[in-house]
């Protein structure tokens, strides 16, 4: 039979395996251990959620904004689902708290640890993208190290919104797409009446009946709960909603009724295509559907810009923005003060074989 202590690093495990690389949850334990072990006068008792539920979120975020410069967006009662049953409920982290002060903090180190080699995982595989040229650059293999490697899996749907994001956005503005935003003079009357509204919300007004905007695509950026939802968006309409997971009936509802749009754009793994179609039309909602875009169509539009005969114009610029975009998503991408925290604690200093 499995001690307490087993049932708790099963359930430690749990979570880091199932954490995108960020590790957000795990990340709260640890400070919330950290914080136990070297701070008295905070009164935690493992035991007593209310005594560290709230205040943990506060630790977690001072450690997330040094090394990846960015908090958890998710809803509070999505967080705090980190202590619910099927998680790390308080008997479980009471069990990792005494085994903690008993080892002088080896739990905190061994989730940083686990936080560590995700990090150097994902840097292996960014160092691709940021290392490469527009000759040498193949966009399937840059995908495949996050396919073949489960502790980069979770984070495969940002990836995926940076890869077509930088195709989209450098094609569309390498085109010079225009957009033309003016009002029919029948209805200056009403313009009159809401000339301050037509000013502050439009930029428009009586002499300055028309105006021309470049056209963009533009990432949300907030990665939403159960993968639907909005990814990209185009100033001229269009919204982008990436599929690197199986859609379902009841994920095809999501997708279309989350976003108001009648101007969708769906990417999808090439088999998926015609799965989605059908779908789409079987639920009725085929005509909200601008394009479903496959996975092969993007690489052979990478190949085209990368070593077409626009590559000059194109390639150098899409695998900037691919970088740029990178070092934005993931900026704990070669952050060299991680090893200075670890010294500071004294993680490096700990050794255990349960722990290893």
């Amino acid at each position: 039979m499995s001690s307490d202590l087993d049932i708790a690093k099963d359930a430690l495990d749990s979570v880091i395996n199932k954490s995108r690389v960020h590790l957000y949850k795990p990340i709260q334990i640890a400070e919330i251990l950290f914080s136990q072990r070297t701070n008295s006068d905070l009164n935690i008792d493992l035991m007593e959620l209310e005594t560290y539920r709230t205040k943990s979120k506060k630790w977690r975020d001072i450690v997330c904004m040094q090394f990846l410069g960015r908090v958890s967006t998710s809803s509070a009662k999505f967080q705090d689902n980190l202590f619910e049953d099927n998680a790390i409920p308080p008997v479980l982290l009471a069990s990792l708290g005494i085994e903690n002060i008993e080892s002088n903090g080896t739990v905190e180190a061994y989730i940083y640890k686990k936080f560590e080699e995700k990090h150097m995982q994902l840097e292996n595989a960014l160092n691709y993208c940021l290392q490469s040229t527009k000759e040498n650059f193949e966009l399937m293999g840059f995908l495949n190290q996050f396919w073949e490697q489960p502790g980069l899996k979770r984070s495969l749907d940002k990836i995926f919104e940076i890869v077509i994001y930088s195709l989209f956005e450098v094609i569309t503005t390498a085109m010079k797409v225009k957009i033309d935003i003016y009002y029919d003079s029948e209805t200056t009357g009403i313009l009159s009446e809401f000339s301050e509204f037509a000013e502050k919300v439009l930029n428009l007004n009586a002499e300055n009946n028309r105006k021309t905007l470049d056209a963009h695509f533009h990432r949300v950026g907030v990665t939403n709960a159960a993968d639907r939802g909005l990814d990209m968006y185009a100033n001229f309409g269009s919204v982008v909603q990436i599929k690197h997971l199986s859609l379902d009936e009841d994920l095809a509802k999501d997708v279309v009724t989350s976003i108001t749009s009648n101007k969708i754009i769906i990417v999808c793994k090439s088999v998926e295509e015609n799965i989605i179609n059908s779908l789409l039309t079987q639920i009725g909602w085929r005509s909200r559907i601008q394009a479903v875009i496959t996975i092969d169509e993007l690489v052979s539009w990478y190949e085209k810009a990368l070593t077409g005969i626009y590559s000059e114009e194109l390639g150098e610029r899409i695998i900037s923005t691919l970088s740029g975009e990178i070092k934005n998503e993931f900026p704990s991408v070669g952050n060299n003060d991680f090893q200075q925290f670890k010294n500071d604690r004294g993680y490096n200093n700990l050794s255990s074989e349960y722990w290893a």
